[in-house]
């Protein structure tokens, strides 16, 4: 494991919330090959010196490291996978995805044979360039220690055992890395409270250099309305800071933000706010409309300057006024997203692909369970991307429930919350008012009134030609598609 001052500020990830198609791609649903290239052109073009490689419902090229070292090898020799640049697996989660339980074994499988192509490149003492993995979903240390024993007993041990008359490592070679770390991937609102002792619990016994914790931002949006998102991940950062001074182990947090701000509103140009408001957290994921939706010298320029920004320590905030808000935000986001989630789905159909993905929970749509309303839901980014071609801003549901008094507060925890909502509403188009009924209805005419900037008249004209061509039907699809498509790109965000 290297040393915590080499741990990445910024993650690339294959987070299909881009309007553009990349450059060097073939097809606007990047796979395969394109996302080897993607990778070299994140490490290379735009500084970041992590790639997150996507196993859970993807596929992807299972030998990237070796793909990387020989088609772009002047580069790597300068810039050492392992060293200077990370690449890290998310694998999936048996207990969530069963059917990917084998894939997380296949994956884990491939870690030695990918420091096995380092070395063949780099020498024999070249350092493992994978040594950290994912868990998404992650509901406990048990779930942590699974994935590191098995790594541990049945891949880096493996050598060890004997194969007839010699040793598997005599035979084919040692298995190394012997051991990896894993991040455990967070994402719902029990367990975002409980991470410290999550990640305390995972410690226990172990000499490790660092950890790190990975916060979901769309999926606690989605689930509890874009505030409460943020008011957990609050909490969250401020209960690691104080397992960090407990255990004088670092605990270095990564942030699952994206452009849209409902998923985090993490632009090149908002950057700087990005460190403002969350300065403990060590990685932001720098998704695809981060990358693809802003002329490359602005995100190379916004991503060095995070790379040259250094940690700081967490905000404090007062839980119990943040708990209070969170339950009275999702309470009211949750009655308004029962309402709109037939026209939701509805849309959701014409959103269009950027990532080829294997069907897998989650992938159309799920049902959840949103403080007492049962609703089945897409996922965050194509939700994200209907609302906005409805002209109705997620981030606005929710805050009806607040008074002044608990919007003053709201704002002495949310640094950024006058920001965020003016870049919101922006979008929200006040003929979506006459289409909606209560309390949704409410919630808009409240924002409206909160939050008085300038529209995009435009990106209004668009949504208001979308509900009108849904009420035409199912032979305006491409239509449909194509005016979404427009205004995602008014906004420089699909979802």
């Amino acid at each position: 494991m290297v040393s915590p001052d080499k741990v990445p500020r910024c993650m690339s990830t294959q987070h299909p919330d881009n309007v553009q198609t990349p450059f060097f791609a073939d097809h606007p649903v990047l796979q395969g090959e394109d996302e080897v290239k993607e990778a070299y052109y994140a490490y290379s073009h735009l500084g970041c010196t992590e790639q997150m490689w996507d196993y859970e419902g993807k596929e992807v090229d299972p030998f990237v490291v070796k793909k990387l070292l020989t088609r772009y090898g002047a580069f790597f020799r300068e810039r050492r996978l392992g060293e200077e640049l990370f690449l890290t697996l998310r694998v999936p989660n048996p207990r969530v995805e069963r059917a990917e339980g084998k894939v997380l074994l296949e994956t884990l499988e491939s870690i030695p044979r990918s420091c096995d192509a380092a070395r063949l490149f780099y020498g024999k003492d070249a350092p493992p360039p994978i040594f950290e993995v994912i868990l998404p979903m992650t509901t406990s240390a048990a779930e942590l220690e699974r994935v590191y024993h098995y790594y541990r007993e049945f891949i880096g041990g493996k050598g060890r055992q004997r194969c007839f008359d010699i040793t598997v490592a005599d035979w084919v070679g040692d298995f190394s890395p012997e051991a990896i770390q894993v991040i455990p991937l967070i994402e719902d609102r029990d367990h975002l409270l409980r991470a410290d002792g999550i990640v305390a619990e995972y410690l226990r016994g172990k000499d490790v250099r660092y950890q790190r914790v990975f916060l979901a931002r769309s999926d606690p949006a989605l689930n509890y309305g874009q505030a409460s998102a943020v008011l957990l991940v609050k909490i969250a950062l401020m209960r690691l800071a104080r397992l960090e001074r407990r255990t004088g182990i670092p605990i270095l947090p990564i942030l699952g933000v994206g452009s849209a701000p409902f998923r985090g509103n993490f632009s090149p140009p908002k950057a700087a706010e990005m460190v403002r408001e969350y300065p403990s957290v060590q990685t932001y994921t720098v998704q695809s409309a981060f990358k693809y939706d802003y002329p490359e010298g602005e995100a190379r320029e916004a991503i060095s300057r995070l790379n040259a920004t250094p940690r700081d320590a967490a905000l404090e905030v007062d839980e119990g006024r943040c708990l209070e808000l969170i339950r009275k935000i999702s309470s009211r986001y949750a009655a308004c997203v029962a309402v709109l989630a037939p026209v939701v789905n509805e849309v959701a159909r014409y959103v269009p692909p950027r990532r080829a993905r294997k069907l897998h929970i989650g992938l159309f749509g799920y049902s959840r369970e949103l403080d007492g309303h049962d609703v089945r839901l897409p996922r965050a980014i194509t939700f994200c991307c209907a609302m906005y071609s409805l002209g109705i801003p997620p981030e606005v549901l929710g805050l009806g429930a607040l008074s002044r008094g608990d919007l003053a507060a709201l704002r002495e925890a949310y640094v950024n919350f006058d920001r965020d909502m003016a870049d919101s509403v922006r979008y929200l188009n006040p003929e979506a008012l006459e289409r909606v009924s209560s309390p949704v209805r409410e919630e808009l005419e409240r924002a409206l009134e909160l939050f008085p900037v300038e529209r995009d008249e435009e990106h209004a004209a668009r949504t208001s030609r979308i509900w009108a061509l849904l009420q035409e039907g199912e032979n305006n699809r491409s239509l449909i598609v194509e005016e979404i498509v427009k205004a995602a790109a008014r906004r420089r965000f699909l979802g």
